[in-house]
């Protein structure tokens, strides 16, 4: 029985096979670099030990994180040996992403296509490593020198994993508004002229955003927000030369005229 007889659009089965075989090629990339960090180099706990170093270093000399669960020192330097394998592939999984939805786009659309993807993943790895090296020494020293004297902080291996990654996720995701602002502008969902509008109600929903998803101090609310206000600005900025280099032939014969 053909696909027409049972009602279901040919077209729409090949999109499901193209999108399989976009997420199995995404899928090995990330499985292939896992193994590398798993079984080259460095191996799973010197990869947690790089990332437990910013909350290390504020501790006392000596002090070192417990694990409270059986499995946990083996499953929480896995989780994070599988993270950094998405990271290092993020570029090929964004371009896997885009290669599905080219297809549906006009030549000057895809023009977006190389140029996105390329600043997708520098602006989310500067987002988290800007979190790593900058944020996490300044939030934790602060949590530390806040901290009564009485108390022996030791944090939970598990506990620690999941608040650095839920700061990293937000500050990658904070990188991407330049981004965000791009695509908007450029599939003329919004003007220029309107983001420059609603700018203060951007300001007042950046310091709720980062007041939810940062830890409940004045100092990381800031570290968040902050660049987040300014990368509005700067795509902002960036737009206008996206939607011109983009431009189709029409839009600029209509605009020439």
């Amino acid at each position: 029985m053909s696909d027409e007889q049972t009602g279901v659009p040919e077209s729409f089965i090949s999109h499901l096979i193209e999108l399989r075989t976009r997420l199995v090629r995404a899928s090995i990339a990330v499985l292939v670099v896992f193994i590398l960090l798993f079984a080259v180099w460095p191996g799973p706990a010197a990869l947690y030990d790089f990332v437990a170093q910013p909350m290390l270093s504020t501790l006392p000399h000596g002090s070192k994180m417990i694990a409270t669960g059986v499995i946990t020192p083996f499953m929480v330097p896995m989780k994070v040996t599988l993270l950094v394998a998405f990271m290092v592939s993020l570029p090929w999984v964004l371009y896997q992403a885009w290669a599905f939805v080219a297809p549906g786009l006009y030549t000057h659309e895809k023009r977006l296509v190389l140029p996105l993807v390329v600043s997708s993943s520098i602006l989310f790895l500067a987002g988290v490593a800007f979190c790593y090296f900058f944020v996490f020494g300044t939030v934790f020293g602060f949590i530390n020198d806040f901290a009564p004297k009485s108390i022996s902080v030791a944090p939970d291996i598990e506990n620690y994993l999941d608040f650095v990654l839920m700061m990293c996720m937000a500050f990658g995701l904070t990188f991407e508004v330049p981004v965000v602002v791009v695509i908007l502008v450029r599939m003329n969902l919004v003007t220029v002229e309107k983001l420059k509008a609603i700018r203060p109600y951007v300001v007042v929903g950046a310091f709720v955003i980062a007041a939810i998803v940062t830890p409940p101090d004045v100092l990381s609310q800031l570290l968040l927000a902050v660049p987040l206000c300014l990368l509005y600005e700067v795509g902002i900025l960036l737009a206008p030369l996206f939607a011109r280099v983009t431009r189709a032939p029409e839009e600029s014969a209509d605009s020439g005229s």
